[in-house]
């Protein structure tokens, strides 16, 4: 199988579907290969924070044309997989100096399919681009072509515990991926001073407790399978439920639009943690820490995308309230506009580049010390 991933994510993919007992491991770019069975299929679509999408290849070959693409696709054995009188929907990507467009492979591949079934059973399957019951995916990387069923379905970023979103909400895999790449393990407080939709709070909350994130979603491509296995899911999603642990600390988030706070709490409620997580309506640059304890912040602030703010003022504010507000706190986040950054007035211990949506940005790291070491480390740049 292949777990498609965003790009930075590979190593934090391939750690999770380690320690969730994955076999013969292999990190590519932007996904990670692995074998198991159809339970660990099902496993994996339950339980991977970082994974968008579960592939389970079952065709390779070289093509030349398209008429060579429509000749192989349409000699393949496909009953296993659909009934003539079933729905199909086909994604493709294409990374060739022969094909170019998409599109139009994957019209070629469809053709070639129902072109089958109806020469063989006299029906033929239909498109359904919502519900199909068969997904299938066509990666061509120069001549290689490889035919994999989409086990997923929809992007498995959509856990279902989301129906509020504000207007530039951050993906719930980038935000999973982010929290772990920050280290993130459950042990300390945890606070996310723009919180949005909530977003951040849920994952941070999953991953301390350790729920499998896609536990609320309605569904996965896979139950529409012909091999479909109720009494396997059931079994593994109890293995899985079985394995969450106690979190004993405090996750916590601000917004100062009200509507923001409205909408996490609603969505933290879907997600039923509202033992675990509070939000409150609150400024940022207003507040300070509540106590001694270490605090641990991640957080996505506003781009100015979408939001007309000044910049400039925006991040020096950050870096302020962080320095004067928040000593004993690692503090991390993520931006794309890469010239406001310099004017946090902080060293960064740590940045790392991603990318969010197709947004170059940076993952940044500052650390606020305690009482003496503050004046040494926390000089201007």
């Amino acid at each position: 199988m292949v777990a498609k991933t965003l790009f930075g994510f590979e190593e934090l993919l391939e750690k999770e579907l380690v320690q969730l007992g994955a076999q013969h491991v292999k990190k590519g770019v932007r996904n990670v290969a692995f074998s198991g069975d159809k339970g660990f299929m099902y496993k994996a679509n339950l339980a991977l924070r970082t994974a968008i999408k579960i592939l389970k290849p079952i065709h390779s070959f070289n093509v030349n044309n398209e008429q060579d693409l429509y000749n192989k696709i349409y000699a393949m054995d496909w009953s296993p997989y659909l009934k003539p009188t079933g729905t199909l929907a086909i994604d493709a990507t294409v990374h060739s100096d022969l094909f170019t467009h998409s599109l139009y492979i994957a019209q070629k591949t469809k053709d070639a399919i129902v072109d089958k079934f109806r020469d063989t059973d006299g029906q033929r399957p239909n498109v359904d681009l919502k519900f199909p019951d068969l997904k299938i995916n066509v990666h061509i990387d120069r001549r290689k072509c490889t035919i994999s069923l989409d086990s997923s379905g929809d992007s498995l970023h959509k856990r279902g515990y989301k129906t509020a979103t504000n207007i530039a909400p951050i993906n719930e895999v980038l935000a999973a991926g982010l929290i772990m790449m920050s280290g993130w393990d459950g042990q300390t407080d945890f606070m996310d001073p723009m919180c949005g939709s909530g977003t951040m709070l849920i994952e941070a909350a999953m991953i301390a407790c350790n729920i499998p994130p896609n536990l609320m979603r309605k569904e996965f491509a896979f139950e529409r399978w012909q091999e479909w296995d109720v009494e396997l899911f059931e079994k593994i999603e109890e293995s899985l439920l079985g394995k969450t642990r106690d979190f004993h600390h405090k996750i916590t988030g601000y917004d100062k639009a009200p509507s923001a706070v409205a909408k996490a709490k609603e969505n933290v409620k879907n997600a039923q943690l509202d033992d675990f997580i509070e939000v409150k309506h609150e400024d940022f640059f207003k507040t300070q820490k509540g106590g001694d304890d270490k605090l641990h912040m991640v957080f996505n602030p506003p781009y100015g995308e979408r939001l007309n703010i000044d910049m400039q003022e925006f991040y020096a504010n950050i870096g302020d309230t962080l320095k004067q507000n928040y000593p004993g706190t690692d503090a991390w986040f993520i931006t794309s506009n890469l010239d406001a950054l310099k004017h946090v007035g902080l060293r960064p211990s740590r940045k790392i580049q991603l990318y969010n949506a197709k947004l170059e940005a940076r993952l940044v790291k500052y650390v606020m010390y305690e009482g003496s070491k503050k004046g040494k480390y926390m000089n201007k740049d």
